[in-house]
């Protein structure tokens, strides 16, 4: 007889059974007779090439050596996982389990050497990860974040981990003051004519809020350093304190640009280039992370409201399509005079700040009482229009008649622009005015009473409005007070442009306050525990949800707008100092003796050799703007095409997640059909011998007939 070349499998199953008909052998069998009809593979070839693809696949059914030999080449992809835990490989239990299989069989036939050393490397792999996972548990509040990210989801622990990133950056802050302007002010000492510190006469603990007296002589501010015994050229204590101060910015500048790039590449990938459909919303838009039942259902009303909110978007922008002409007048009408009631806002807010500012410097006498407050009446003003101002631009932004999210952005960049420009303007308000003797310290004086009462801000909303509130709808839930009042909702924008604020405030007043950014980790690290306390204990979760709260690109963005702000008024300060100099006002700090930083660094710079002089001048003219230019255009210009090679690489990826997706269903179809010809076959054979068992009943069986 010939040889049947047709290999067929079968495989008995109970009626109950759900898994396929056909076994694990020819389930690999069949994957490999249509692996190349697959849609994917189909359009990756040209059109030539298709029937050489189809001789193949009917070759490889003619012969099991060629299916062999296929099979081993489509294996050649899995080789690559070979080495990634099982846990990390993305199939179900049972391909876990024939992947393990065939790595006791690929480590069976190794010797004796590339075992050991396999089993050595993994071991390697799995003590470091456990070390990892151990570190990461030794991070500072990380049960705490847990619980915070169980209850209320990811976006309310997006905010307190920005607040530890902050308090990290403001530790590296301490490092580098310690290092760069108190360890040599410790060591080398203040210099002869330094009066020793000392708590008394008519020093007060009112001076730890106002910066004034014991405070202003101590090493919190800039008059305080002094120069001592180190006193070279090139190496004194004015330098390291400027050092120091540039080190802190410059590696600031770094750590924040970094995270805003690497934020807004993951947000560019993912953000509006990849809108996720309403089955992506629905199948994987549950936080597993949650424990809590209340939890479990507050994140049911997120995914019905994240719906609600794509359909509201939906609905908005058909409706923004069928606009007429007169509709689209009035609005951008009704939004010009919005906008104005916002700048007459904006300009409100800055005439109080100037009125606070020079009601704050008046020299008559008053109660210490009064006196306290007129010295606080600038922070307290700016704290009172950064905490009322976005309320209002939120409900303006409401009337606009934009889409949710529109309304968020709008509101976040007036608010952002609310903080920044205030204290831009508080800045600017004590620059122009008249030159006082160690005007450093007054400078640094303001700086810290914004901080002192930022914090102190935080703590009275915390305790003496918030808490009260939660108090009041407790225990009389029926009354008009709390009617009126509502739940509490953690705003995670405001709150995190409160830490903007508050970051800004530190850098900008590290030059005249060194101390400055040890008072913001004191003060960030008690934030972290009232904002605990304010979000478990008085607030419920927010029932719209914000878009941006997992993705921390807006806020990065923002700290880096409070860093350059931080950078201008420093050179401000700088360009100042030189053009005003007055020879007969006494100086203080690092810098005394009528000098500057350009008369320091210049020293420094002459003592040098000739060809180190040569460069710097050549470095610090305006020769040197042609070549930096040129670089600056061709690292731009690489920049540049990475990016369009990674953007055609997205593509690509888009048509590789389409063309899989057309895999499936032609997969699925293929399946489909060969179940329902299998069905009509067994339906035909049955039919067939039951219509054989009635005529063939009572007959003698046939004689058989042997052949030689």
């Amino acid at each position: 007889m010939e040889e049947n070349n047709v290999v067929n499998f079968m495989r008995l199953l109970s009626d109950d059974s759900i898994q396929s008909t056909l076994s694990s052998d020819s389930r690999e069998y069949y994957q490999m007779e249509i692996f190349d009809q697959l849609p994917s593979v189909q359009a990756s070839r040209p059109e030539q090439d298709r029937q050489g693809v189809w001789e193949e696949c009917e070759a490889y059914q003619g012969g099991p050596e060629s299916g062999a030999n296929h099979s081993h080449l489509s294996r050649g992809p899995k080789d690559k996982t070979s080495t990634q835990p099982l846990r990390n490989l993305v199939m179900c239990i049972q391909g876990k389990r024939d992947a393990r299989d065939r790595r006791k069989m690929q480590i069976n036939n190794i010797d004796f050497w590339e075992s050991w050393r396999q089993s050595q490397s993994n071991n390697r792999k799995r003590v470091w990860s456990q070390m990892g996972g151990a570190l990461s548990g030794l991070l500072p509040w990380h049960h705490t974040l847990h619980a915070i990210e169980g209850r209320f989801g990811v976006g309310v622990k997006a905010y307190f981990v920005f607040l530890r990133y902050l308090v990290y950056l403001n530790l590296l802050h301490c490092a580098l003051i310690g290092g760069f302007i108190l360890g040599p002010t410790v060591f080398y000492g203040r210099g002869n004519n330094s009066e020793p510190l000392r708590f008394g006469g008519n020093d007060s603990v009112l001076d730890f809020f106002l910066g004034s007296g014991y405070l202003d002589r101590s090493p919190v501010f800039f008059g305080f350093y002094t120069r001592g015994s180190l006193n070279m050229d090139c190496l004194n204590t004015s330098l390291l304190y400027l050092a120091g101060i540039l080190t802190i910015l410059f590696l600031s500048l770094i750590m924040v640009v970094r995270r805003t790039t690497v934020g807004y590449k993951h947000t560019w990938m993912l953000g509006r280039r990849y809108s996720m459909n309403v089955s992506y919303k629905i199948f994987c838009g549950w936080d597993f992370t949650i424990q809590d039942p209340a939890a479990a259902t507050l994140k049911h009303s997120f995914i019905r409201n994240d719906l609600k909110l794509f359909l509201e978007e939906q609905r908005f922008s058909l409706r923004e399509k069928q606009r007429t002409l007169g509709q689209k007048v009035r609005l951008w009408l009704l939004r010009f005079i919005l906008n104005l009631l916002v700048l007459s806002l904006l300009g409100g807010a800055f005439s109080l700040i100037y009125f606070a500012t020079i009601a704050s410097e008046s020299e008559s006498e008053h109660h210490w009482l009064v006196s306290l407050v007129l010295q606080y009446l600038p922070p307290i003003t700016i704290t009172f229009v950064n905490l009322v101002l976005p309320h209002i631009f939120r409900k303006v932004s409401s009337f606009e008649d934009y889409s949710f999210t529109m309304q968020v952005n709008a509101t976040l960049v007036r608010s952002i622009f609310l903080k920044l420009a205030s204290l831009g303007i508080y800045l600017f308000f004590i620059f122009t005015t008249e030159r006082q003797p160690c005007r450093e310290n007054k400078f640094g004086r303001e700086m810290y009473k914004l901080c002192i009462f930022n914090f102190l801000a935080t703590f009275c909303n915390a305790f003496l409005l918030n808490y009260p509130r939660t108090l009041v709808q407790e225990k009389y839930p029926s009354s008009l007070l709390a009617r009126l009042s509502g739940k509490q909702r953690f705003l995670i924008p405001f709150n995190v442009l409160d830490l903007v604020y508050g970051q800004t405030v530190s850098w900008v007043g590290v030059y005249y306050c060194p101390l400055l950014p040890l008072i913001g980790t004191v003060t960030l690290m008690v934030t972290f525990y009232i904002k605990k306390f304010t979000v478990l204990r008085c607030c419920v979760a927010e029932h719209r949800m914000f878009r941006a709260s997992s993705s921390s690109v807006l806020f990065h963005f923002m700290l880096l707008l409070g860093l350059v702000m931080a950078a201008v008024t420093l050179c401000f300060y700088f360009y100042q100092q030189e053009i005003t100099l007055d020879r007969n006002m006494p100086f203080c700090g690092p810098f005394g003796n009528v000098e500057t930083v350009f008369n320091v660094t210049g020293v420094c710079v002459n003592s040098l050799p000739s060809p180190a002089q040569t460069t710097l001048r050549y470095l610090a003219s305006e020769a040197f703007a042609l070549p930096l230019i040129l670089a600056e255009i061709v690292i731009l210009t690489s920049y540049l095409s990475r990016r369009r090679a990674n953007q055609k690489a997205i593509e690509r990826l888009k048509d590789m997640l389409v063309m899989s997706s057309s895999d499936k269903r032609f997969l699925v179809k293929e399946h489909a059909t060969m179940l329902k010809r299998k069905r009509n076959t067994h339906r035909v054979r049955s039919t067939a011998e039951e219509g054989d068992t009635p005529a063939t009943t009572g007959r003698a069986p046939a004689p058989r007939i042997q052949t030689d």
